[in-house]
């Protein structure tokens, strides 16, 4: 029986991909060049096997597949991408769709999707959020390219996404690279979210002196509150968790050096070139940076000490903990408005018209940011798309109430030494928004000082020159 769709990439996610859509009832063709990977998914797809073909070759591959064929990519991005779509260009036919679900970056994906319709095959680039666990049992999934091409493979789709209350989270986000920016900025807030997360942590366990397990129990309880999301739920987790080689807390045997694919950086790479300010995620992306400059800052620690064993609790309020439940739903706001600023920036430049309330909604389940939070941001959005979310009234509402202990927090971790880059910058954001008039015009008088840049003023309009001259 020809299949519904195929996967080429049997690696931990193509395997999971591939036995969620059989279990959904559609046939999937199945292909990597590591033989004994497509063994591996036939030995463990149980009764699910009927639904699975497993293939040797591309030639077997391809003929396994119903026409119009539909063909699923899960390698890695980049050359690799391109590689395979070259092998199989001499087997596919006209109207045969090719879907790149990699973490691709868009600009390649807009290459592509010019590309290949001039060779008569259709293009999606597809993000997916999830992990292993969301891709076998329900993934966030934000589709680009052609919107045909969507059409035809939607019911598949849907079908295998997360649900919210009945609606799948999967979405056509636009044309060429639509989708893959999306998962792109996805990433950056990811990105964010847990280095705030971690920030928090740093806070109770270096200022308050507090055990993993303690931490662990503020995380669970947080998550029964207005931060409910699976960043929290895991982090609380994670902090409760003892390595069974020790007998320690699990936290306190992992090197600090935290690992990147890339994606976030790209947010910020893309956020300075559109001009759309995601300083909390660029914060992040750096944060990453420094934890891998693991001999420089035991060099640094030896030459100026180690400032974060002051009392950061004297230096707060009565309670502290209460101050950064706040601190993080404040920088989780800021966060998310600048993502979404980024979005609608790029959906300008690229002429995609993402729909913002959808992307919030395809969050709220299946993804890695998904929290309660996401389904009030996608009502919010929906009322008014072009607005900066931390203007919309319930978070406004939350910053009003909020921001104070994001200010305290912030100040308290400058003044004991205990870095905090992430929430510091998303107050830095939240205070330069609230401010009409800032200081840029002493920029603009440098530029003008120094290159004759001219100046817009407050009381005439038009471009000016200050009085001075160069000597």
């Amino acid at each position: 029986m020809a299949r519904d769709i195929g996967i080429i990439g049997i690696g931990t996610m193509g395997a999971a991909l591939a036995l969620n859509i059989a279990e959904n009832g559609f046939g999937v063709a199945a292909f990597d060049r590591d033989s004994a990977a497509v063994q591996g998914l036939a030995d463990g797809a149980g009764k699910l096997a009927g639904l699975i073909t497993g293939c040797a070759d591309l030639a077997e591959f391809v003929a396994a597949l119903a026409r119009p064929r539909n063909i699923i990519l899960l390698v890695p991005a980049g050359a690799i991408v391109d590689a395979v779509i070259a092998d199989l260009r001499p087997h596919l036919d006209a109207d045969d769709l090719i879907i790149d679900m990699g973490n691709a970056n868009f600009r390649n994906t807009i290459t592509r999707a010019e590309a290949l319709p001039e060779a008569g095959l259709r293009f999606l680039g597809v993000g997916v959020s999830g992990g292993a666990a969301g891709a076998r049992r329900g993934p966030s999934i934000m589709a680009g390219g052609d919107p045909l091409a969507w059409d035809r493979v939607a019911p598949i789709f849907t079908a295998i996404a997360a649900q919210y209350d009945g609606t799948a989270c999967a979405t056509y986000m636009g044309p060429g690279g639509a989708g893959h920016f999306v998962k792109t900025v996805h990433n950056g807030i990811e990105y964010a979210d847990m280095q705030m997360i971690a920030e928090a942590y740093g806070l109770m366990r270096d200022g308050l002196g507090m055990a993993a397990a303690e931490i662990g129990a503020v995380f669970d309880r947080w998550n029964g509150g207005k931060l409910a999301s699976y960043l929290i739920e895991i982090s609380g987790k994670v902090a409760a968790a003892i390595d069974p080689d020790t007998g320690t807390p699990m936290l306190d045997v992992i090197l600090d050096r935290a690992g990147q694919k890339g994606t976030g950086r790209w947010t910020a790479i893309e956020a300075l070139k559109l001009g759309a300010p995601a300083t909390t995620i660029e914060a992040a992306v750096a944060a990453r940076g420094l934890s891998s400059r693991l001999p420089e800052r035991a060099r640094g620690e030896a030459l100026f000490g180690r400032a974060a064993g002051s009392d950061f609790g004297a230096l707060g309020t009565d309670d502290l903990l209460a101050d950064l439940e706040s601190a993080l739903l404040a920088g989780k706001i800021a966060c998310y408005a600048q993502g979404f600023g980024l979005l609608a920036a790029a959906s300008e430049e690229f002429e995609w018209a993402l729909p913002l309330a959808d992307v919030a909604r395809v969050w709220r389940a299946g993804c890695i940011i998904r929290s309660d939070m996401l389904d009030d941001m996608a009502a919010a959005l929906a009322a008014a798309p072009g607005q900066n979310l931390m203007f919309a009234p319930d978070f406004a509402a939350h910053l009003k109430a909020h921001h104070t202990g994001l200010r305290r927090v912030v100040a308290a971790a400058a003044l004991s030494g205990n870095p905090a880059p992430a929430l510091s910058s998303a107050l830095s954001y939240f205070d330069t928004m609230r401010t009409e008039r800032g200081t840029a015009n002493m920029i603009q008088g440098q530029r003008d000082f120094f290159g004759a840049h001219s100046f817009g003023r407050l009381d005439r309009a038009g471009n000016h020159h200050g009085p001075w001259a160069q000597d």
